[in-house]
């Protein structure tokens, strides 16, 4: 990268008098212009920097090539399943016969688009093994919100009000407890065993009948298959609960086995997880909700169905819950989903998991040798190590001790993205590995090569990751600082009152 722009702000680059514009003059009267209030006028001129063009597209395009994604690099974040988004799901999400409808149209006007979104269930129900699917929340705490609204509908219904608390293992992810709180439940942890599996007898005395149900992500959230889930259903149905699946992680289940056949009578799936739809900053989200025979009234409104006559409809449901969302989610979101859906068919579909399945204990028993694995066998689409070995990050006691944190901080200088790190909250130096279904062999390959040569370095020079990055825009921040003095002004143009 040039120097003239290299890690400098906007406002680094303006020269006095300079201009990359040439506007029409004014051939309106200023007394012809409408005033603004007086109250909603600037006090002071505002200040902008002076650039040429050419300065301003070479400043952006430098700072969006600093900008990682997945577009330009490995990022193997845990917990985050899919990440990369076929270019074709793109491509026909933006098709006008999509993109110009309102959702005010008659729905006899867009039957298209409600059998789309009604395949979707469809495909979606048989994935899940469940009976009915509603794609309207919005993202997938907000379809566990959903969900949980759905179990205390059922409750509600039966006059089975004293059911207020729900089941929630340590290991889960922390929208769990979060989503049951707004839901108005009290959170009941259950203990994990040393395999990182849940503790059924630690489960046992927590169950009664004040159970509304218990919330599982199957593998969970250490990449490991629950394999007592039979028992565990047998026993929250028992005392008269339902079995809520977080389908955080269901990509290595696809095609292999179903929520629905293990037990679970309501689930969310996120989109952009497992059925490649934008992720996080990409795009707005998508968290269908799933329910088991028996359960369908109490899903949101309004309801896609089927007539009799193939046509498709909008209805409202007596016994929904209400509704969790304007119309019908973010349909666009759905549209990329049900490309990719009908992309892979359901032949290639079990494929997806597979491959989540091997890439992801291909990195693992690639390093064990070099960093600390808690829980050996085989685990599903990702792991988590504790830290590096001590031959290599050297005495707790010592200041000069390489951290998870030190690690990641060293893979930015090679390019790649760090995984996530101190989560779960099971081990101290917590780093979670997932590669997904989509990379290549040589790209896991080169990543294992540089995690390997990141412990050998820490074995030898500590202090170069103790100070990494060395490479990037921005050298290493003091996290504390940045959260309790934030300052996201350019010091020179801003006044203190800033």
């Amino acid at each position: 990268m040039n120097n003239t722009y290299y890690g400098k702000l906007i406002f680094e680059l303006s020269t006095p008098g300079r201009v990359g514009y040439s506007l029409p003059r004014n051939q309106f009267p200023e007394h012809s212009l409408s005033e603004l209030p007086e109250n909603l006028r600037r006090s002071q001129k505002t200040i902008l920097p002076e650039t040429d063009e050419l300065t301003v597209v070479r400043h952006y395009t430098n700072m969006s090539n600093n900008n990682f994604g997945v577009d330009t690099g490995f990022y193997p974040l845990g917990s985050c399943t899919m990440k990369y988004n076929p270019k074709i799901n793109e491509e026909a999400a933006s098709m006008p016969a999509f993109t110009a409808l309102h959702p005010l149209q008659p729905a006899e006007t867009v039957q298209g688009a409600l059998e789309v979104y009604y395949n979707v269930q469809t495909i979606l129900s048989e994935i899940a093994g469940l009976s009915e699917f509603t794609l309207n929340p919005f993202a997938g705490a907000h379809g566990e919100l959903t969900g949980l609204m759905v179990i205390r509908s059922y409750h509600a219904a039966r006059g089975d009000l004293k059911r207020t608390k729900i089941i929630v293992p340590d290991s889960a992810h922390g929208t769990n407890p979060a989503s049951a709180a707004v839901c108005g439940l009290q959170i009941v942890q259950v203990k994990s065993t040393p395999d990182g599996t849940v503790d059924v007898e630690d489960l046992k005395p927590l169950l009664g009948d004040d159970i509304a149900g218990m919330m599982m992500t199957n593998p969970n959230t250490l990449g490991i298959f629950e394999k007592k889930i039979p028992a565990i259903a047998e026993l929250v149905h028992g005392c008269g609960g339902l079995m809520y699946y977080d389908g955080a992680n269901l990509n290595p289940m696809l095609g292999v086995c179903r929520p629905g056949d293990m037990g679970f009578d309501v689930m969310h799936i996120n989109l952009h997880k497992t059925f490649s739809t934008p992720h996080g900053g990409g795009g707005p989200g998508s968290g269908p909700v799933g329910v088991r025979k028996g359960l369908e009234a109490y899903l949101p409104n309004p309801q896609v169905e089927r007539r009799s006559d193939g046509t498709f409809a909008l209805r409202d449901g007596a016994e929904a819950l209400g509704s969790v969302s304007a119309f019908l989610g973010n349909y666009g979101i759905v549209l990329r989903a049900y490309v990719y859906l009908l992309t892979l068919g359901k032949e290639n579909i079990p494929m997806a998991g597979k491959l989540s399945v091997l890439n992801a204990n291909y990195i693992k028993e690639s390093l064990k040798e070099y960093y600390k694995l808690p829980i050996e066998g085989v685990c599903k689409h990702e792991f988590v190590f504790d830290g590096l070995k001590d031959e290599y990050a050297g005495e707790h006691d010592d200041p000069m001790h390489v951290t998870t944190l030190d690690v990641a901080k060293r893979l930015l200088d090679y390019g790649f993205h760090a995984p996530t790190i101190y989560f779960p909250l099971l081990f101290h130096e917590a780093m979670m590995i997932e590669p997904t279904e989509t990379e290549s062999k040589e790209t896991l390959d080169e990543f294992i090569d540089v995690m390997k040569r990141i412990a050998l370095e820490a074995g030898k020079d500590k202090a170069l990751l103790k100070n990494a990055p060395h490479h990037t825009p921005v050298r290493r921040l003091d996290d504390v600082r940045a959260v309790k003095d934030a300052n996201f002004t350019y010091k020179d143009l801003c006044h203190a009152e800033c």
